[in-house]
C-alpha cells in the first residue's frame, strides 16, 4: 500500500486551538540537510539480502524476554525505531546497575534512521533511550508525559540541550522516511500510552505498545478502539501485540477497582500510619492513593527519587491533582501523627536501593517501621523479583508491620491485556500476519495459540527473537538472516565493560572471597627479600584459621624454590605458577576457589 502525499504532510503544521485536530509533523520539523557522511557496510554474513519490496522487522530488545523493548522498521535506506528500554540485571549479575540492548547494528545504520517513537514512560521503553542518544544524536517522538519522564533522564546524561524532542497527541501522524506513522490512544499503567500504525510501501502495521482494554479509566479516556476497528476494514498486513498476560484467560481489572480495595483499607487502618509501595510511573495509581488520603483527612509525602521526580513532573503538566496543602515534605513526618499521614514510596519489587528495602533493614534515614505502621504493597512481583520481594515483606513483619500484598487482595491491577483483550484486538484488526512481541517464549506462543483459535494460519504467524530479520512482503512473512543483537551491562558510569570475565570473578569473589600474596624480590639479583605474606577476604576468617594459612604459605615458598625473578617475563610466568599451585592447594584441602593474587615487588 503506497504512501500518498495527501495521507502525511512533509511540513510542520499547528494545531487549532478551537478544533483541537490532530496536527501533521515532518521528521525535524524543517528542510533536511544533504549529508556527506559514509554509510556503514554491512557484511553478507550478517543477514541475506531482502528483495526490493520488502520491508524488515529487527527486533533488538523485548522477545524471549521481559523489558528492553526495541524495535526497528526498515525498508530500503529508511529506518526508524519504536522503543528504547532496558531491564533490571538478575542474580546472576551481581554489582550490575541496569542491563540494555546491543545497539550495534543502530548504530551502524544511525545515518538511515529517521526517528526514534516512544509509545509510553516506562522505563523498560525509554530506559535505554540515554545510552543510544549519545551515539546517536536522532529525534525523539513521543507524547506530554512521555517526554516529560524522558527530559528528566536526558538532564541527568546532560543530553536535554542537544536532543530534538517532538511531542505529539493520539491521532497525529509523522511523516519518517517512507513511513507513515499515527499514534492511538490506548489504556496502560501509565498516563499518555499509544499504540501506532504504520503505513508502508508494503501495506499498514500495527504495534500495540504495552495495552489493556479499561472500560472504566481513572482519567475516563477509554482506548481508541473504533480506529484499530476502522483500521481493520482498510487491512493490516501486520499486527505486533503485547504479549505479557497472553498465559492468562478472561480480562484485566480495571485500575477503578483498586481504588475501592485502597478505601477499605484507608478506612480500617485508623490510628495507623499508611505505607504504600507502588511503582513510581503508574500515576493514576498514585492519584487514587491521595484521593483516599484526602477523603481521610491524611497529609501525603513521597519517599524515593523517581518517586518524587515523577510526582512532580506529573503534576507540572497536568496529569497529578494535589490540591494545596496535602503534600508536605519527607523531613515534616515527624510534626505529625500516625494517623496523619500516608506515605508513597518505591520499593515494590525489592530493589536493594529502594525506600522501601531501606525501612525494612533500618537504613531509612527518615522512616523507621513499627507496629502501628500498615504497608500496602501495590505491585506484582516482576519475574526474577519474588525471592527480593518475600525478603522485604518478611522483614517488615519483624517489625510489627501489618503487610497488604497482591496475593492476598487487590491491591494491584495489570497494565497488560489478558486473552480475551488480545482476542478483541485480534478481531479487530483482522491481521494477514500476526507477529506476538513483548515477553518470553511462554507468552509468546500462547499469543500465537490465540491467533490460530481465531483462525489465523500458522504460516501467517512468525515468533521471532532478537536480532533475527523478520521480512514481510505482500505476498509472505518469513525469518531472513539476522543482525548483531544480545544485551549490555550498565555498572556505574561504565557501559558495556562488564563482560563474563568480570562476571565470573566477581560470582567467585562473592561466592569463595580472595587470596592477595605478597612478594618482594631484590630487582638486582632476582632473590625473595620478603615474603610471602598472604592476606584473605571473604575466604576464611584470619585469627581462627592461622594453620591454614601456614601451610599455604609454606607450600608457595616450596613453590618459589624453582622460580626465577630475573626479568619481566619470569616476573609473569612466576604469578602465572604461583597462582595455579596455590589454587589447586587451596582446593584440595578447602574445596573451595577464592581468587588468588600474586603481587611481586620488585625492591
Amino acid at each position: 500500500m503506497a504512501i500518498t502525499k495527501s495521507d502525511y504532510i512533509g511540513v510542520k503544521r499547528q494545531s487549532s486551538a478551537r478544533t483541537g485536530k490532530p496536527v501533521m509533523i515532518d521528521e525535524l520539523g524543517s528542510a533536511r540537510p544533504k549529508t556527506t557522511a559514509k554509510k556503514n557496510k554491512v557484511q553478507k554474513s550478517d543477514y541475506k539480502s531482502p528483495k526490493k519490496d520488502a520491508l524488515k522487522l529487527i527486533s533488538l530488545g523485548g522477545l524471549n524476554e521481559i523489558g528492553k523493548n526495541m524495535t526497528l522498521y526498515e525498508y530500503a535506506n529508511d529506518i526508524f525505531i519504536v522503543d528504547c528500554g532496558m531491564t533490571f540485571p538478575t542474580e546472576e549479575m551481581p554489582g550490575v546497575d541496569i542491563v540494555i540492548p546491543d545497539f550495534t547494528y543502530a548504530i551502524q545504520n544511525k545515518d538511515r534512521i529517521k526517528g526514534i517513537v516512544i509509545t509510553h514512560g516506562h522505563e523498560d521503553h525509554i530506559g535505554g533511550l540515554p545510552y543510544f542518544l549519545k551515539n546517536a544524536n536522532i529525534p525523539v517522538y513521543g507524547t506530554k508525559l512521555t517526554l516529560g519522564l524522558i527530559k528528566i533522564k536526558l538532564k541527568e546524561h546532560g543530553l536535554l540541550n542537544s536532543v530534538k524532542l517532538k511531542e505529539v497527541k493520539p491521532g497525529d501522524k509523522v511523516k519518517l522516511g517512507c513511513f507513515g506513522v499515527e499514534f492511538i490512544h490506548v489504556n496502560h499503567s501509565i498516563p499518555d500510552a499509544v499504540a501506532i500504525a504504520v503505513k508502508t510501501p508494503v501495506g499498514t502495521l500495527v504495534q500495540t505498545g504495552d495495552f489493556k482494554i479499561d472500560a472504566t479509566p481513572i482519567d475516563g479516556d477509554v482506548i481508541d478502539l473504533s480506529r484499530f476497528a476502522e483500521l481493520g476494514q482498510e487491512g493490516v498486513t501486520a499486527l505486533l501485540m503485547d504479549s505479557t498476560n497472553a498465559t492468562r484467560p478472561g480480562f484485566t481489572m480495571s485500575e477503578s477497582k483498586v481504588g475501592a480495595t485502597f478505601s477499605q483499607f484507608f478506612k480500617q487502618a485508623a490510628k495507623k500510619r499508611i505505607v504504600v509501595a507502588t511503582f513510581s510511573s503508574n500515576i493514576h495509581r498514585v492519584q487514587q492513593i491521595v484521593d483516599e488520603a484526602i477523603k481521610c483527612k491524611r497529609k501525603v509525602c513521597v519517599s524515593g527519587r523517581s518517586m518524587e521526580n515523577v510526582v512532580n513532573i506529573a503534576m507540572e503538566l497536568g496529569y497529578l491533582s494535589i490540591p494545596s496543602g496535602v503534600l508536605i515534605p519527607l523531613d515534616m513526618i515527624r510534626e505529625y501523627k500516625d494517623e496523619q499521614l500516608v506515605i508513597i514510596t518505591t520499593g515494590s519489587q525489592g530493589e536493594p536501593m529502594s525506600a522501601l528495602h531501606r525501612m525494612a533493614f533500618n537504613d531509612h534515614r527518615q522512616i523507621s517501621v513499627g507496629s502501628n505502621d500498615l504497608i500496602i504493597i501495590s505491585a506484582t512481583p516482576i519475574p526474577g523479583n519474588e525471592k527480593m520481594v518475600n525478603t522485604v515483606v518478611n522483614e517488615l513483619m519483624k517489625k510489627g508491620a501489618q503487610v497488604i500484598y497482591e496475593r492476598m487482595y487487590d491491591v494491584h491491577v495489570s497494565g497488560h491485556a489478558c486473552q480475551e483483550e488480545l482476542k478483541l484486538m485480534l478481531s479487530l484488526t483482522k491481521p494477514k500476519y500476526f507477529i506476538p512481541v513483548h515477553g518470553e517464549q511462554m507468552h509468546l506462543r500462547k499469543n500465537a495459540e490465540l491467533a490460530s483459535e481465531l483462525g489465523l494460519h500458522k504460516d501467517r504467524i512468525v515468533i521471532g527473537d532478537i536480532g533475527k530479520i523478520i521480512e514481510i512482503s505482500e505476498k509472505k512473512v518469513r525469518l531472513n538472516g539476522d543482525v548483531p543483537a544480545g544485551f549490555v551491562m550498565v555498572d556505574g558510569l561504565g557501559v558495556g565493560e562488564v563482560g563474563n570475565i568480570v562476571l565470573r570473578e566477581r560470582k567467585r569473589l562473592s561466592e569463595d572471597g580472595v587470596i592477595v600474596v605478597a612478594i618482594s624480590v631484590d630487582r638486582y639479583s632476582g632473590y625473595v627479600v620478603a615474603g610471602p605474606e598472604l592476606t584473605s577476604r571473604g575466604f576464611i576468617y584470619e585469627k581462627e584459621n592461622d594453620r591454614l594459612l601456614e601451610d599455604a604459605r609454606n607450600h608457595v615458598s616450596h613453590t618459589l624454590e624453582s622460580l626465577s625473578f630475573q626479568t619481566n617475563k619470569d616476573l609473569a610466568n612466576a604469578k602465572n605458577k604461583i597462582r595455579d599451585s596455590l589454587s589447586r592447594y587451596i582446593y584440595q584441602v578447602t574445596h573451595k576457589e577464592p581468587i588468588v593474587l600474586p603481587i611481586i615487588l620488585e625492591v
